[in-house]
């Protein structure tokens, strides 16, 4: 049959971001003597190990904040001269995709796709308007474009109605709900079976807002005796977020367990999953929330397609905690027996072979099917 087709994905490190997790969820259940994955990347990464035992090969040049505008683009051209044999780069790089592609086309790479992730850049005001100039290079070197949402689209692309719109999918059956499982991850937490758990995944940084859940649970707990926070990830923030829980005396009462691979087991534990973002795409930790049976209590500027109508999300504004109070409370009232609906959530776009097999035909039909 030949060797499979291999794909460049262009990101800054494949740590447990959104944006990565659909990448290796793709890449776990894509077909790979057909279509192979390897990497272009800036940082170590958490995923890097298993990458490499899937088979792909994972490349690194300095980010741009390290080696400067002018040395990043002369490593990319001398990256893309060396590595010539690549017919697909795909860019998840969000605005920053536009130099990535530049050099990619004058490099002679046929298919070159931009993929948004997010609403919104982070970074400080002159980073983002070095950002903001990166991305004018998407609309004239982009051969196809990607997106998480019709408004990640509208935010990276300025329109959503060109871009090929592929959904943060995971594998449902994964997080389907087991009592079993809920009194095994509390006992190895060291939760008792009474406490009121609320819960979070995500970085530690600026967007995720975490500032913002310490203040609510402080608030919370001081009705809810047995309420606890259990925060599930890492970031550059940790040490400050870790900070304010001791200044607000709740260690006994907040575990941070840092960045996890069983977050499917995890999420079974949790009673509420809270989701405070200043901005999304469509984050996949919601959709496996919703695919555990979890009531979610989100922000209200993230995506109103990140509500796969099960009933289980509430949407509440970020200068208001009294309503993100009022919606915890009643959840915690109304108590409903918990379940999942995996096939629901599966019959949305959400499942990852489909999606997979998606990707996977995708790249094979631009390139004319040529995989060898």
């Amino acid at each position: 049959m030949g060797s499979p087709l291999r794909v460049l994905h262009a990101v800054v490190n494949m740590n447990r971001g959104g944006a990565e997790m659909l990448i290796m969820n793709a890449y776990r259940n894509i077909d790979r003597s057909k279509v192979q994955f390897d990497f272009l990347t800036s940082k170590e990464g958490e995923f890097d190990q298993e990458i490499r035992s899937l088979g792909g090969t994972i490349y690194k040049i300095p980010y741009i904040s390290e080696s400067g505008h002018i040395k990043y683009l002369r490593d990319l051209h001398t990256f893309f001269k060396k590595h010539n044999n690549y017919k697909v780069v795909h860019s998840h790089m969000d605005r920053m995709s536009g130099l990535v592609l530049r050099v990619a086309k004058a490099e002679g790479v046929a298919v070159r796709i931009a993929h948004s992730h997010n609403t919104r850049s982070e970074g400080n005001g002159a980073v983002r308007l070095y950002k903001w100039y990166a991305g004018h290079f998407i609309k004239q070197n982009a051969t196809h474009l990607m997106a998480c949402s019709t408004d990640a689209a509208k935010w990276l692309f300025k329109k959503s109605g060109t871009a090929e719109i592929l959904k943060n999918a995971i594998e449902t059956e994964r997080f389907v709900f087991s009592i079993k499982t809920k009194k095994q991850i509390r006992t190895e937490l060291n939760i008792r079976d009474e406490a009121f758990v609320l819960g979070h995944v995500g970085r530690f940084n600026k967007q995720k807002n975490h500032s913002f859940l310490i203040d609510l649970f402080a608030q919370f707990q001081k009705e809810d005796k047995n309420s606890i926070l259990i925060l599930v990830g890492e970031g550059p923030l940790r040490n400050g977020i870790e900070k304010k829980v001791r200044d607000f005396q709740l260690e006994e009462r907040v575990i941070i367990l840092g960045p996890r691979s069983d977050i499917h087991l995890l999420l079974q534990a949790f009673d509420i999953f809270l989701f405070p973002s200043l901005h999304e795409g469509i984050p996949v930790s919601l959709i496996e929330a919703q695919a555990a049976g979890l009531p979610c209590v989100i922000s209200d500027v993230i995506s109103k397609e990140a509500d796969l109508h099960l009933g289980l999300v509430e949407f509440a504004a970020l200068n208001d905690h009294a309503d993100w109070a009022e919606k915890l409370k009643k959840i915690k009232e109304t108590n409903l027996n918990r379940v999942s609906d995996a096939e629901t959530i599966a019959g949305q776009g959400y499942d990852i072979q489909k999606t997979a097999s998606r990707l996977e035909q995708f790249y094979l039909d631009k390139i004319g099917g040529d995989s060898g």
